[in-house]
Formats: C-alpha cells, sequence, structure tokens
C-alpha cells in the first residue's frame, strides 16, 4: 500500500481529503487532483444548506443531486430509517416481500397515472432504465413480435451507466470509453429551442418537427423492430431543455400508431421537481413505463424503480412467466420505510403545490442574469433551470475546447463553492450551469442562487 499525499494530523481540515484523495475513487471525476487543490469535504446538512469540513455555509442549489427534495436534515426521516432498521433491516423482493415494500408499491402505484399499476423496485435511476428497456424486449417476445428490441432517445440525453442504460444515452464522449455496448440505441433530435432560432416564434412548429423526427426514425429503422422510445419529461443534460406545446401529445400518437412503448424517464423528474408527482401528468402524456430515483426517499435512502402499465404487465402474468431479472438490494426496507416517510411528508407540506407557486419566481430570479455578456439562456421548469454560457451572446456562439476546460473544470466548480453556491457546471451539451434547489425553497434562496451566480459569472467572463 502507498500513500501519494502526505497525510495531516487527525482531525485537520483536511485529512478526510487526503484519505479520499488515496483511497476514494469518486465517480464522474477525475482522479488525480493536485495535492494543493483539495478535495471539497461536506460533513452536515440543514434544511437548504450544507457545510464543510472548514465551516463554510453554502447553499444546495443542485439538491445534492436533484436528489433533496424536502431538505437536508430531516430527523423525522432519520427516526423512521432507524425503527425499520431495527425491525427488519433487509430482506429481498426475490418471491417474497416485507409489509413497507408492498405498501410502498401501492403507494407509488395510486400516485402514477393512468393504470400504471405495478412497480418493480431498483436502488437507483440507471437500474431503473435498464429494467424498462430489459422489460421492453421481453414484453414484446411474449406476445410474439421477438422483432422488437431497439430502442430511440434524444441525441446529448443521459440515461444512465449501465451498459443498457449507456446504449441509451444519447452522448458519444460518455460511451467511447466503454464501448461497444448492447447493439438498438437509435438517437433522433432533442428540444433546446435555443439552438433552434428558425422556431423561436413557433414553438408548437418546433415541437411538430422534433416528435416528428422520432416517427421517422421508427419507419427507417422498421416498426416492427423498434421497441421503445425513452424521453425525459424535461431533459436533463443539455441544459434542462423544455417540451414545446403539443410535444409530447405528438409523441404519444406516434408511439401507439406504431405499437411502441413510450417510457418517462422521470429519475429526475418525479416526486416534485416540477410540481407534480410525475411530470408526465403537468405536461400532459400517459407512458407505457415510468423510470424513477432519486426524490422519492429525497436521498434518505438509495431507492428507484420502473412503473408498468397493465398493458405491459399482462404477457408477464401468465402461468409460467417469470421476469429473470432483479437487484439484491431493490426496495430494500430502510429505503422504502423511508419513502413512505417522505411521500406523507411532502404531501403534508404541500411541496407540489409550493413548486407550481413559485416556480415562475425562480425563473424570474435567474433571467435576471440574461444581462450578463456571457449568459445566452435561461430555461427551464419547476425547480429546475439551467443558465446557458456563451462566447458570443450576438450569435451564440459556445467555448471551444479549451474554453470548456478552463470554465467547466477549472474555474467554475471551484469559485461557486468558494462563493456559497453548490450547483452544477455542464458541458456535455453545450456549457450550461444547472440550478435545481430543495423544494422547501423560496424568494429569499433564490435571490441568494442569484448574487453568487451573478459574482462569480462576471468573475469568469475574463476566461473568455
Amino acid at each position: 500500500m502507498t500513500t501519494s499525499i502526505q497525510q495531516p494530523p487527525a482531525g485537520a481540515p483536511d485529512a478526510t481529503a487526503a484519505r479520499a484523495a488515496d483511497h476514494l475513487w469518486m465517480h464522474f471525476a477525475r482522479q488525480g487532483r493536485h495535492p494543493e487543490t483539495p478535495i471539497p469535504v461536506v460533513t452536515r446538512g440543514e434544511g437548504a444548506y450544507i457545510w464543510d469540513n472548514r465551516g463554510r455555509k453554502i447553499l444546495d442549489g443542485l439538491s445534492g443531486l436533484f436528489v433533496v427534495q424536502v431538505g437536508h436534515g430531516r430527523r423525522e426521516l432519520a427516526e423512521v430509517a432507524a425503527k425499520q432498521a431495527a425491525e427488519l433491516a433487509y430482506f429481498p423482493v426475490w418471491g417474497y416481500t416485507t409489509p413497507v415494500q408492498a405498501e410502498l408499491a401501492e403507494r407509488v402505484a395510486d400516485l402514477a397515472p393512468g393504470d400504471l399499476n405495478r412497480v418493480f423496485f431498483t436502488t437507483g435511476g440507471g437500474e431503473a432504465v435498464e429494467s424498462a428497456w430489459k422489460a421492453a424486449k421481453q414484453y414484446f417476445k411474449l406476445i410474439g413480435k421477438p422483432q422488437k428490441h431497439k430502442v430511440i432517445s434524444r441525441a446529448v440525453a443521459y440515461h444512465g451507466t449501465p451498459h443498457g442504460a449507456l446504449a441509451i444515452t444519447g452522448l458519444p464522449a460518455m460511451k467511447k470509453d466503454f464501448e461497444p455496448l448492447a447493439p438498438g440505441g437509435f438517437r433522433v433530435p432533442n428540444t433546446n429551442l435555443y439552438r433552434h432560432p428558425e422556431f423561436a416564434e413557433d414553438p408548437k412548429a418546433f415541437g411538430r418537427w422534433a416528435a416528428d423526427r422520432i416517427e421517422e426514425a421508427i419507419l427507417f429503422e422498421g416498426a416492427d423492430t423498434v421497441a421503445a422510445v425513452f424521453l425525459e419529461p424535461v431533459q436533463n443534460s443539455g441544459g434542462c431543455l423544455t417540451p414545446p406545446p403539443g410535444y409530447f401529445e405528438r409523441v404519444r400518437e406516434i408511439c401507439t400508431r406504431h405499437d411502441v412503448l413510450l417510457v418517462s424517464d422521470e429519475v429526475i423528474c418525479a416526486f416534485g421537481r416540477h410540481g407534480a408527482t410525475f411530470a408526465c401528468e403537468k405536461f400532459g402524456y400517459t407512458p407505457d413505463l415510468i423510470t424513477c430515483a432519486k426524490g422519492m426517499s429525497s436521498g434518505y435512502g438509495a431507492i428507484g424503480a420502473m412503473i408498468a402499465s397493465e398493458k405491459v404487465v399482462e404477457p408477464f402474468l401468465r402461468p409460467g412467466v417469470a421476469f429473470p431479472h432483479g437487484y439484491t438490494f431493490g426496495g430494500h426496507p430502510v429505503a422504502a420505510a423511508v419513502s413512505l416517510a417522505n411521500l406523507d411528508l411532502m404531501e403534508a407540506e404541500g411541496l407540489n403545490q409550493r413548486v407550481l407557486e413559485n416556480e415562475a419566481a425562480l425563473g424570474a430570479t435567474l433571467r435576471k442574469l440574461l444581462d450578463l455578456p456571457i449568459v445566452g439562456d435561461v430555461r427551464g421548469d419547476g425547480y429546475f433551470w439551467a443558465v446557458e454560457l456563451v462566447k458570443d451572446k450576438a450569435t451564440r456562439e459556445t467555448f471551444d475546447a479549451a474554453g470548456r476546460e478552463r470554465l467547466v473544470r477549472g474555474f467554475l466548480p471551484g469559485a461557486l463553492f468558494d462563493n456559497g453556491l453548490y450547483c452544477r457546471p455542464d458541458d456535455r451539451g453545450d456549457v450550461v450551469v444547472q440550478v435545481a434547489p430543495p423544494l422547501i425553497c423560496g424568494q429569499a434562496e433564490f435571490d441568494e442562487i442569484e448574487q453568487v451566480l451573478r459574482h462569480t459569472l462576471t468573475e469568469a467572463q475574463s476566461l473568455v
């Protein structure tokens, strides 16, 4: 065993950072950090704020990772977790159940739209997407259409890291190190209206155009080979790409016409992020499958789910049929108990309605940043927004590779954190800063977010 960084004395502010630098393989992060730039260490959270190991108070403008709907430090949820762990910490759903697993399945099914009544538990969103593709493939085999296995998703969309989910993901740079992936993933244009200014005066026409590209892909590949279309209600990667008017209505028509399952990937969007338990209801469509995770437990337990309609479930209910797929910790009893309590808490505090009442104020506050030369667009819905950064506002020119390196991986993460805001600089599409505060936030927190962004982005302008 080797140590690459000299360990500070135990209890020193950077002791944890040093341990992490030597032994923790971080997710979506460069591992070879310079020892003079210690890894940020977050030690506790309360409400909409987190504190680091130097005692600094930082506004959590991303809900952890689009997760902590009810805020940090909710002791009532911690107490539920402790009670369930003492009573029955673990038992699988591999042909068995526990009271909390069955109750949560019923609760989620009751909250889901239409006849989406069957809940398959996972431990996270990528697993939920993986499960949905496998369910779609087997569904069509069971009903006598075994050639239907392909999946269509949107350019720049992120759907997870397992090999199947990664094949659905529309980010070539994220996939290249892991190829070859599962075959059958195909891409169509996304709904970034800012990058289609020709439709600026007629967003409904843009929605029709984008939806028609899905039908075009289905017909090009052959409708008898396409199993599913995976779409987020609001696309995360690329920066909170909202659906144009009529888009999902048209997509639903196309999927029904060609017997293709419509999957609403709501890993981020479900459980209040857009002011509804499931965002598909807000945007006016009923899918065949829903994938969800994150906000179900507000991060107080690791849990996700695939929710299936009666149509999809029917052939799996036939005698002798099984779904040969599962996860050891899917529907973990502690996470299930916490999720039930979290849903109770969200309902008691009226958080869905709170988001609906405040989303316009959050958007208006962030749009104040449009007076900065570096800000090209502000877009989003609910408590899920993106500020797109540009090199040239008049031409909408984005940054080259060197500029992205300076901004997204060099300056912005540390500067924002140091200035008191945790949020997400991202360049998987164009360069954006994403904001998704806990659902308990209001105007005071919105103003604080805007002020820190304004100060930090003003500093960033000298780098472009």
